[in-house]
Order: structure tokens, then C-alpha cells, then sequence
């Protein structure tokens, strides 16, 4: 079994107005290590627009409800309105931007392979937390 799991690359969109967008490639990655998380890449572009991770469940529960606050920020399909793609919001010290992704490979990813390397609720069994390291960074600001 392969250790971790990433989605084919996705035709992402980045908003930028109203109806306005750029065709932006996005890939989720799920590591088993790291088994809380999953990992918003944007294949092609350079280290400067950069990757979110963010948690695993928030995705899940993003693409049946509007999920989230603070960094990340999620919004299910709406099939009444003709909108089959989740939205993501993100918000960092630079701006925010929000960025659309088909929702039924993201669904298809997470029940078929994330959740089958890791079912939901089993995350700590694999999770190898050094709380005092996690403590002392959180003190410290780091």
C-alpha cells in the first residue's frame, strides 16, 4: 500500500471578479505521517504562490457544508445554482483568494484512497505527536 496519495492534477480556477478567473492546476496530497492534514498544491507555479495544509475533515465536511474559519474556508457545490465546483477560501497576511476545484474527483480522492490509507476517526493511531516539542513551539511563537 503506497504511503501517501495525491489527486490528479485538477482545472482549479482562481477568482478574480465577478465571472472573472484564471485556470489554476491544484492537486490535494494526504500523508499518512501526517494523517490529520491534507495539502493544497498548485502544480506548475513557483514557490511563491506557495501550498496550504490545512485538515482533512475540514475538506471533507466543506464539500456538504460551508465549513471553516479563519485561514481556510470552504463552500460545497450548489447544484440548485448549476455549481458543481467546491470553493476555498484563503486568507493569508498578503491578501485572500478564493479557488474553485470540481468537487466529485476531490470526493472520489478522499473516500477512495485518503480514507483507505486512514479511515476518519482513526487519525491518532498513526498520528506520532511530540506534544512537548508542539508545547514549546507554541510558546515560543515558532
Amino acid at each position: 500500500m503506497p504511503t501517501d496519495c495525491a489527486t490528479p492534477v485538477l482545472a482549479g480556477r482562481l477568482l478574480l471578479d465577478e465571472g472573472k478567473f484564471i485556470e489554476l492546476p491544484v492537486r490535494f496530497l494526504y500523508l499518512p505521517e501526517a494523517p490529520y492534514s491534507v495539502v493544497m498544491e498548485f502544480p506548475g507555479f513557483d514557490a511563491a504562490v506557495g501550498a496550504w495544509e490545512f485538515s482533512r475533515d475540514l475538506l471533507w465536511e466543506g464539500l456538504h457544508t460551508a465549513a471553516g474559519v479563519g485561514d481556510v474556508r470552504i463552500w460545497p457545490p450548489c447544484p440548485t445554482h448549476g455549481l458543481r465546483r467546491l470553493r476555498i477560501m484563503l486568507q493569508g497576511e498578503d491578501g485572500t483568494a478564493m479557488v474553485e476545484v470540481p468537487a466529485k474527483p476531490v470526493r472520489s480522492w478522499l473516500r477512495g484512497r485518503s480514507f483507505a490509507l486512514v479511515p476518519r476517526g482513526r487519525e491518532s493511531e498513526r498520528a506520532a505527536v511530540d506534544w512537548d516539542a508542539e508545547l514549546t513551539r507554541l510558546v515560543r511563537g515558532r
